[in-house]
C-alpha cells in the first residue's frame, strides 16, 4: 500500500510501519494477555499465591482478563489498517516456506528476504488467535461449571491448564525477540522504521512502500538513463555515423 508522498516526505529515512489503529491493538490485547497470564501463574504456583493472598481477586481478574482477550481485535476490524494486516497474517506465500525452511537450518538472521511479516511472525499469529479462542471457551467452562458435566469440566481443565503453559512460553519467546530488536519495539512504539532496517529485514515490504516518486535508494541505484559517457541523451544519430 503507498504512502502520500507529503507524509513520507516528514521523515524521508523512514517508513510507515504501523497506524495508531493497529498499534493501539497490539497494545491492548498484548496488556489483556500479560495479566491473564501473571494472574494465572499466580493462581496456580503456591509461592507466588502467598505474596498475593487475595485469591478471589486474582480469580476476577483472571477471568476478565482473559474473557476480553478478543475484544481489541474485534474493536480494530473497524479500520482498514488492520483488515490490511491480518490479510497479510493469514497468507503463507512461497517466500514464507522458504523463510520458514531456513530459519530452521540456518536462524532467522539468515532466512532470507520476507514480507511485511515474516513466516515466523505469521506462524506466532496464528496459534496465538487459535489458543485464544480455545482458551476463552475452556475458561468459560471453568466460570460457569454448573453448564457442564463433570466430564467436560475435567476435559477443559486439562486443556485451559497445558494451553496455557505453552501460550506462556510462547509469548516469553515473543518478548525475548522483541528485547533483541530495538528498531522493531521502535515500530512498535512510535509507526515509523528506518528504511535501512526495512530493507535489510523486510525486503519485499520496503519494496512495496516505496513510491515511484521518492528517489531510489543509495544502495539501489536505478537505470542509467544517459548512454554511454559523454552521449548526449537528445543525440539520435546512430553511434557509427558519429564524428
Amino acid at each position: 500500500m503507498l504512502r502520500p508522498r507529503t507524509e513520507q516526505a516528514e521523515r524521508p529515512d523512514e517508513l510507515r510501519r504501523f497506524t495508531v489503529a493497529e498499534r493501539w491493538v497490539h497494545r491492548t490485547t498484548s496488556t489483556l494477555m500479560i495479566v491473564a497470564i501473571l494472574s494465572a501463574a499466580f493462581l496456580y504456583l503456591p509461592q507466588l499465591a502467598e505474596i498475593v493472598g487475595r485469591r478471589r481477586l486474582l480469580v476476577t481478574v483472571h477471568e476478565w482478563s482473559g474473557v476480553l482477550l478478543p475484544l481489541p481485535l474485534a474493536v480494530g476490524l473497524g479500520f482498514r489498517s488492520v483488515r490490511a494486516d491480518l490479510r497479510r497474517l493469514n497468507r503463507f506465500r512461497p517466500e514464507d516456506r522458504g523463510w520458514a525452511w531456513r530459519a530452521v537450518r540456518h536462524g532467522t538472521r539468515r532466512a532470507g528476504p520476507a514480507g511485511k511479516f515474516n513466516a515466523g511472525q505469521k506462524l506466532y499469529a496464528a496459534f496465538i488467535a487459535g489458543a485464544t479462542l480455545v482458551m476463552v471457551g475452556t475458561g468459560l467452562v471453568l466460570w460457569f461449571p454448573h453448564l457442564a458435566a463433570l466430564d467436560v469440566r475435567t476435559g477443559a481443565t486439562f486443556v485451559h491448564d497445558w494451553l496455557a503453559l505453552v501460550i506462556g512460553v510462547l509469548v516469553l519467546g515473543h518478548i525475548r525477540m522483541a528485547f533483541k530488536d530495538p528498531e522493531a519495539r521502535h515500530g512498535m512504539r512510535t509507526g515509523w522504521v528506518g528504511r535501512a532496517w526495512a530493507r535489510r529485514e523486510h525486503p519485499l515490504w520496503a519494496r512495496e512502500e516505496t513510491t515511484p516518486e521518492e528517489p531510489a535508494a543509495p544502495d539501489d541505484p536505478g537505470p542509467d538513463k544517459t548512454g554511454p559517457a559523454g552521449a548526449d541523451p537528445a543525440d539520435t544519430t546512430p553511434p557509427g555515423d558519429r564524428n
